[in-house]
């Protein structure tokens, strides 16, 4: 997934390790894949941040310092922090290395901000709850070098920017140590005895409803006015995602600062104008990958992000269902390998870094497995096939389909 990232055109990437990251249900980077992970991210001229975000027990500090110098010594970028020991900690153990202050953090106001840098800060990740007006304030008072950084896309939580302990009480498992149950998102009934001075409806139904089901951000179409109010660097948030949606959106929105910085090398100021007008496959991104229903978050004060009352799991209308691993321009056959099921006449499309995606149709004959077999269908994952296309089509290409 860095090297997705890397390659459909992210120009920084955060990762979470084995320890004292946010992220302990995904598959987490051992030290040694953190610096493969660099190596492959600086020959592309692209930067890695290691999130060391929890908030530690008094058992976890001595690892915790530890494993920042490990970090540093590796040559990860910058150290993304929540707690303020960590980061004091950090300027002593990683002098050299940049420190972010993460979201969990909760900066809200650039007196924070301003502290925070004094304290050794480069970047305040802000919390997921500042509107536009209020981060171009921010931006006004707080120094020239402190950078912002804002999430700008994925999912949302019902706790003030992600601290939460309703999965610890439910479950056990900490949200803060990165664990979190997403018990928020189930399915509850309201049992209310008297509710004295309480004037809101509660829906009676035999279902329950999912009260605290935050929507999903989705900022693409608004980010010219994200980067005018001041904002560094925009952050697409992709825990436990997978390798295809972190192709789809991070292409999506590349494209979509492209056609921002592009259409502003001519104008006068950084309002928001006409410049900003992308195209229609840009703007469909974010509905091809899995998600909840979209919001705008709590960036316009008018229209913050509200709860999916009546469903709880994901929306998937399109599939991966393969990846391009080789083409042989002398046969005009493209090899693939699948991930799921694709049949004769499909219309799928084949997604690449910095490009409109390419349309196709599974074709009706030529189809071969591994073994060189005629088949009639794609039917096996993490199998390889051929089948004929005309269109030069390189490795890592992405196949996707609408889901049947």
């Amino acid at each position: 997934m860095l090297k997705t990232a890397v390659d459909y055109g992210a120009d920084a990437v955060y990762c979470g390790g084995a320890e004292f990251g946010m992220r302990a249900a995904s598959k987490n980077f051992t030290l040694e894949d953190i610096e493969q992970g660099i190596r492959y991210a600086h020959a592309h001229d692209v930067r890695v941040y290691a999130t060391v975000n929890i908030i530690p027990g008094n058992a976890e500090v001595a690892g915790m310092n530890a494993y920042l110098g490990a970090l540093a010594e590796i040559g990860v970028d910058a150290l993304i922090v929540t707690d303020i020991g960590v980061l004091m900690a950090a300027r002593q153990i990683a002098p050299h290395t940049e420190l972010h202050i993460s979201t969990q953090a909760g900066v809200m106001n650039y007196q924070a901000a301003a502290a925070l840098h004094e304290l050794g800060a480069k970047r305040v990740v802000l919390a997921r709850e500042m509107s536009l007006p209020e981060i171009r304030e921010m931006r006004a008072k707080i120094p020239g070098d402190l950078e912002i950084e804002a999430f700008v896309h994925g999912s949302m939580c019902m706790a003030f920017s992600g601290r939460c302990l309703i999965s610890k009480y439910t479950t056990g498992r900490d949200a803060n140590h990165g664990d979190c149950a997403q018990s928020c998102r189930w399915k509850y009934h309201v049992v209310e005895e008297k509710r004295p001075g309480e004037f809101f409806p509660v829906e009676v139904t035999d279902n329950g409803t999912y009260l605290f089901n935050s929507q999903d951000l989705n900022m693409l179409a608004h980010l010219d006015e994200v980067i005018a109010a001041g904002v560094t660097s925009l952050k697409i948030e992709g825990r436990a995602k997978g390798e295809y949606y972190v192709a789809a959106l991070t292409n999506a929105y590349k494209t979509a600062v492209t056609t921002y910085l592009n259409g502003k090398e001519n104008a006068t100021d950084l309002a928001r104008d006409d410049t900003f007008a992308l195209p229609e496959w840009v703007l469909q991104e974010p509905y091809k990958v899995t998600h909840r229903e979209y919001s705008t978050g709590f960036f316009y004060p008018e229209k913050t992000v509200g709860e999916s009352i009546t469903r709880g799991g994901y929306i998937s209308d399109w599939l991966w269902l393969g990846t391009a691993v080789d083409y042989d321009t002398d046969t005009q056959c493209l090899t693939v390998l699948s991930r799921n099921k694709m049949v004769p006449g499909q219309q799928v499309e084949f997604l690449m870094p910095g490009t409109e995606p390419i349309p196709f149709q599974i074709p009706y004959a030529g189809i071969r497995d591994e073994t060189g077999e005629m088949v009639n269908e794609i039917n096996h994952p993490a199998r390889e096939f051929s089948l004929p296309c005309a269109q030069i089509i390189p490795p890592g290409a992405m196949l996707r389909g609408k889901a049947r």
